[in-house]
């Protein structure tokens, strides 16, 4: 792949890359939390307008000890995934799971299985860098022309585009439900699927 110079998603009105980083200002709690809710309220949203939106988002809350309890979420049912290791509060080092990440893409796998309409995945990160945690799946659900939105930390952002090229782009946070529905209408035709602005769903939610 060719890395991508000065990516931009509305400058040409040529078709957008099915690949969708959001990338933080910095990592920070509080860039990780706007950029978890963007990415719940948008799922929430596609969901009630009948699209069938499969993947993993990210839960941030405290274990009993005091640290950072991270679980991946699946979009489509209760399930959820622990990714992080409760190694208490002091601790200053990676918490992040790798087994928990991997337990994690069999839902991204089934989502396309099952040929859902768009994908969510909680971060290109540190392991997606190093090229494993959700890389094979991202990369399978772009051969199959399904959409994919994920999250990035400014650190990581030169490994998406060298490893996405010229099927990915990306756009800073903070944006807005109705900047990611622009780019996943543009992808996808789908008339019979509702705007999610439109108010209540027609037709099966996930």
């Amino acid at each position: 792949h060719t890395m991508m110079s000065n990516p931009s998603l509305f400058s040409e009105p040529t078709t957008p890359a099915r690949l969708l980083a959001l990338v933080q200002p910095e990592h920070s709690t509080a860039a990780d939390a706007a950029a978890d809710a963007l990415q719940a309220a948008w799922v929430l949203a596609l969901q009630q307008a009948g699209w069938q939106v499969g993947g993993v988002r990210q839960h941030v809350t405290t274990w009993p000890g005091g640290g950072k309890r991270m679980q991946l979420l699946d979009v489509r049912s209760p399930q959820f995934f622990e990714i992080s290791q409760d190694l208490g509060p002091a601790t200053a080092g990676c918490r992040l799971d790798p087994a928990g990440v991997v337990d994690a893409s069999s839902v991204l796998r089934q989502a396309h299985a099952d040929g859902v309409d768009v994908v969510v995945t909680n971060r290109f990160g540190r392991l997606e860098a190093e090229g494993s945690g959700f890389v094979a799946e991202i990369a399978a659900l772009a051969e199959a022309g399904i959409p994919v939105l994920t999250i990035v930390a400014p650190q990581y952002l030169s490994a998406w585009r060298a490893l996405t090229g010229e099927l990915g782009q990306d756009l800073p946070l903070p944006q807005s439900v109705q900047t990611l529905n622009a780019w996943l209408y543009r992808l996808q035709a789908a008339p019979k699927k509702q705007d999610p602005a439109q108010g209540p769903a027609r037709g099966a939610a996930a």
